[in-house]
């Protein structure tokens, strides 16, 4: 059945302030893709990410340069051969999914033969700001079990031994989204372990971490960053001890269960992440992250207002979605 795609950009004011070593953005932009059959309409979000060389222009034009194959009946597993990954395709693989699970009247953790999926506990994010104010956004959020916290600076050490002092009982995991260098990597590391964190994203450039493979480290490394899809894997395993997919850049949860499954054949640990997003981006990735040792799917947490029928968070407990938001 010919199959008629659209879709559209929106963007959804942040609270505050977002920051990493990067930049910082106060509104989350998101790309939509809409799939109809004329009778049920499938939906994905995904999020352009400037650091992959996405725009919102540039991955709404991906998108519905697709309208002709999907509307000549390609599916998921040809669109990833018709498309490489990154968030266009992802928008377009989540809304084939919704599709086919309504099309067929079941979830879509049937479809894709997984398990019904159950309440997750996702991080809650600490942005990159100085020592003082990383602390008392730290203090607030320290009823929550689980704090990232985002690194990437000159201040480190001093950063996350506030964020420990202002959140004693939380368990923390740090992102520093590829803002350390090899010289100051070590030092970094130890005061990561001197404040009991559990687990350390991308500190080095992508391009720049061979140096991962020969520095001894007691907190766990996962890469971010450097990996996208299975064919980045093998690679990573004498530098990262885990890896963190993204629907974004995996192009998709068909794609993402894929690197799942092989990742941990490869004994890597697994964290499902995901860009700051409304609820639509979040849904399909509730189904990877069953399972995972790290859930970091805080992304609506982050904004204003989510869309309706969002997901239901109690604390940081998120719930799995119901079929009127996606599958």
């Amino acid at each position: 059945m010919a199959l008629k795609l659209s879709a559209t950009s929106e963007t959804w004011p942040i609270a505050g302030r977002f920051a990493i070593s990067r930049g910082a953005k106060t509104e989350a932009c998101v790309v939509v893709a809409c799939v109809s059959d004329g009778t049920h309409l499938g939906r994905g979000e995904c999020v352009p990410y400037p650091r992959y060389g996405e725009s919102a222009e540039s991955v709404l034009s991906a998108v519905t340069a697709m309208a002709p194959a999907l509307n000549a009946g390609l599916d998921r597993t040809a669109l990833r051969a018709k498309m490489p990954a990154g968030a266009a395709r992802n928008a377009i693989d989540c809304a084939l999914i919704d599709l086919d699970a309504k099309r067929a009247g079941v979830p879509a953790h049937v479809l894709l033969g997984l398990p019904g999926p159950q309440p997750l506990l996702t991080a809650y994010t600490i942005s990159l700001g100085t020592p003082d104010a990383m602390a008392a956004a730290a203090a607030a959020a320290a009823h929550r079990p689980l704090l990232k916290v985002k690194l990437g600076g000159a201040d480190d050490p001093a950063r996350i031994a506030a964020v420990r002092a202002a959140a004693p009982a939380a368990t923390l995991i740090v992102d520093a989204n590829e803002g350390w260098t090899p010289a100051d990597l070590e030092s970094n590391l130890a005061a990561c372990a001197a404040a009991g964190v559990q687990l350390v994203e991308q500190p080095l450039p992508a391009a720049d971490d061979a140096a991962l493979a020969a520095v001894p480290h007691a907190v766990p490394i996962c890469a971010d960053e450097s990996v996208h899809d299975r064919g980045t894997l093998a690679q990573l395993r004498d530098r990262y001890d885990a890896v963190n997919i993204k629907l974004d850049k995996t192009g998709g949860l068909t794609e993402a269960l894929a690197v799942a499954a092989e990742a941990r054949a490869l004994g890597f640990e697994i964290m499902v992440g995901c860009m700051v997003s409304t609820s639509l981006a979040i849904a399909p990735a509730v189904l990877l992250a069953q399972g995972a040792r790290f859930v970091d799917l805080d992304g609506p947490l982050l904004l204003v207002d989510d869309r309706p029928h969002g997901l239901t968070f109690d604390g940081s407990i998120l719930h799995p979605a119901t079929d009127v938001l996606w599958g």
